[in-house]
């Protein structure tokens, strides 16, 4: 029987050993994993972001074990490929009760990375109050990616260039030009690019 003060070490040892591999920077890779046709990542949030949920897809594509996860900000895979305009706009849906749909790169513990197609969904209790957030990836159309490649790395050259404070801004105003040119709303948008 463990006296209470080892308890407390162990843990205090153990939340050292999850911080420490937490901050680890990983070193992204240009190694592209592909998700099966069949594969469904499923995972759960709070209201924060971090994970309450992973399924075992999850886990074999990001390399990171439940235990790791588990806690974790989901953003513990985001890809600096990213633009951060996208997230702002996933979350600002999300914690409006709405759901959405989004082409997302994410990076593996080993530096690879994968793309999704990503659904997600507010979680709500009994009473309509929004709990946490629920998302679902499949596979994405890979001519979609290509597109979507192209109009991130544009995205990202135009927050790098406006600098920290207007970044999103800047790269928000060129997506909703993008989608105005076209005459199409964002989820349209994302839709057509997987149905195409």
């Amino acid at each position: 029987h463990l006296s209470l003060r080892r308890q407390r070490q162990m843990c205090i040892r153990d939340s050292i050993r999850r911080l420490a591999v937490a901050r680890q920077h990983i070193v992204p890779k240009e190694n592209e994993i592909v998700m099966r046709d069949d594969d469904f990542i499923v995972s759960k949030t709070d209201l924060k972001g971090r994970i309450t949920y992973a399924n075992r897809i999850f886990m074999e594509f990001s390399g990171f074990e439940e235990s790791f996860l588990i806690g974790k900000q989901h953003n513990v895979i985001r890809h600096p490929d990213m633009p951060r305009a996208i997230f702002k706009l996933l979350w600002g849906e999300v914690e409006a009760g709405r759901e959405i749909f989004a082409y997302v790169k994410n990076i593996c513990a080993d530096g690879s990375y994968y793309w999704v197609l990503a659904n997600v969904t507010p979680s709500f209790d009994d009473a309509g109050k929004v709990v946490g957030y629920y998302s679902v990836r499949r596979k994405p159309n890979a001519n979609a990616i290509r597109f979507i490649t192209d109009l991130y790395k544009r995205m990202i050259k135009i927050e790098a260039d406006a600098g920290s404070k207007e970044a999103i801004a800047a790269s928000t105003r060129y997506l909703n030009d993008l989608l105005t040119e076209k005459g199409i709303s964002y989820e349209e948008f994302i839709l057509q690019l997987q149905s195409a």
